[in-house]
Parts: C-alpha cells; sequence; structure tokens
C-alpha cells in the first residue's frame, strides 16, 4: 500500500514530530535520511517503523536496508515523493527515514569512563548539541549530560548534526545540584571553562575520570556553578573576538583531555 494524501492521519501524525511539544508527548523523533537510518540500524537504536517514498529511493544500499528491516519484522510505510517532502526537514530529500523512541540513561546509570563526560547547562541551540554529541564520540567520551532547560537532543538538527552519534552516545538529563551531588559521591572531578579561569586549558592539571561541564551560549557557567568546579580552565582569545563557538569550544577541550591522558 502506497500513502498518497497528505492528510493522512499516520502522515499527519508523524509530521508533528517536528514539533518539540509532540516529541515530548509521544516519546517518538524523526530521523531523515539513508545515512543516519542506516546507522540507527546499526548501533540497535529502538525504531518504530521505517518511511520509504520508492520513488525517491535510487541508492541500492538504502533499499536493501529497508528490505533487511522488513525481512527481520520491521515496519515499513511507503508514501509518495509528495508525502515524504511533506516530512522531510530538507531540500532533495533522499527517500528514507525512520521513527525511533525516545530514550534517556539514568545519571546513576552512565557506563564508567577513562576519561569522563560532557555536560551541557542550559545548551540553546540544537546544531551545537549535535555538534557535541559527534565530538564526544569521536574524542572517546562516554555520554552527554544535558544539565537544566537545554534544547531538545531528538530535535531534527540536532540528530543531523550528531551524524549518528545519537545512536551510541548515552544521553542523561538532570539539574546542576544533582550533577554536583554525582560526581562527589562518585570522586569524579568537575571541570569546568570560563574566560576567567585559572588555568590555561593547555597545561591544566585534568584529573580523570571527570565530567567537563560547558554553559550556555549566551552567559557561560554561572558563579555559583564555576565555585563548584574542583578545576577552571581558559582558552585563549588572541584577535578581537571574546569567546568560541560552544561546540567549537568543547572539540578544543576534549581532545585536550583525550591528549592529557
Amino acid at each position: 500500500m502506497l500513502i498518497t494524501s497528505l492528510a493522512n492521519p499516520t502522515i499527519k501524525a508523524l509530521r508533528a514530530l517536528r514539533q518539540r511539544k509532540t516529541r515530548v508527548e509521544q516519546g517518538r523523533y524523526l530521523i531523515e535520511g539513508i545515512r543516519l537510518v542506516a546507522e540507527a540500524i546499526q548501533c540497535h537504536a529502538p525504531l518504530e517503523l521505517l518511511i520509504v517514498a520508492p520513488d525517491l529511493l535510487t541508492s541500492a544500499f538504502a533499499r536493501e536496508i529497508a528490505a533487511d528491516y522488513a525481512a527481520g519484522g520491521g515496519k515499513v510505510i511507503n508514501v509518495s515523493a509528495d508525502v515524504f517532502a511533506s516530512l522531510a526537514g530538507k531540500e532533495h530529500p533522499q527517500g528514507l527515514a525512520a521513527v525511533g523512541r525516545i530514550q534517556y540513561t539514568p545519571l546513576a546509570g552512565l557506563p564508567a569512563a577513562e576519561t569522563g563526560w560532557v555536560a551541557l547547562v542550559e545548551v540553546a541551540d540544537p546544531g551545537n548539541l549535535g555538534t557535541v554529541l559527534r565530538t564526544a564520540d569521536g574524542a572517546g567520551f562516554s555520554g552527554v549530560i544535558l544539565v537544566g532547560a537545554t534544547t531538545d537532543p531528538f530535535d531534527p538538527e540536532a540528530v543531523r548534526a550528531s551524524m549518528g552519534a545519537i545512536f551510541s552516545q548515552p544521553i542523561a538529563r538532570t539539574n546542576w545540584a544533582e550533577l554536583v551531588e554525582w560526581s562527589r559521591a562518585r570522586q569524579i572531578a568537575l571541570v569546568g571553562s570560563s574566560d576567567r579561569g585559572a588555568h590555561d586549558y593547555r597545561t591544566a592539571p585534568y584529573p580523570q575520570p571527570l565530567v567537563l561541564a560547558l554553559g550556555s551560549e549566551r552567559q557561560g557557567l554561572s558563579a555559583d556553578q564555576l565555585a563548584a568546579c574542583d578545576l577552571v580552565v581558559r582558552i585563549p582569545m588572541r584577535g578581537h573576538s571574546d569567546s568560541l563557538n560552544l561546540a567549537v569550544a568543547a572539540g578544543v577541550l576534549m581532545y585536550e583531555i583525550t591528549r592529557h591522558r
């Protein structure tokens, strides 16, 4: 059966997943694109169904993904190119998408780490969040902790920016007080970043494991949050700008911490 109506109830429900409120209510999110869907399946991410537009799906690899998923008992719905375009978040859709189930890892359930974890405090930009997920995976960190009122990691922009890391990096949610309590109870160092940090990030005495805490794009970590950190590092700025993009700063610090190991 091929769904061709934009008013189809199933399609309307899937289209609503572009809104955060609906994702939270339903515990589901959209995954779009051949590479991301393949990564989700490879990482055994919990999926509800695949969405296939036969007229758009020219990739033999993608057709094989859909066929294997269906052969394994997975649900697949076929839609017209117009219907798929109404679900897609970018131009020139590839004809393959999936619906994933949202899962968070309890703070106490985060995997052990040789290096540590990244904590994002009230990060607002989904692209930054997704990029940090991708970099944390590449640098060998063991998960990302979202602190306070952050953007949604399952926002389509965050999912795309993660380049599949959202399927492999555990994500926990908490508040600042619980993060401090958790780290103290487990003797995990809390490392903050600020332009007022006492240590240059290149020569800082990084303890391990650690939690690298990064504040929001606009305000960074508060004075009270910095005071709770065991170590505060700074990234020197040599030009006219007084700060780096959050995701860039996170990448610089994560790889420096990894180098110190």
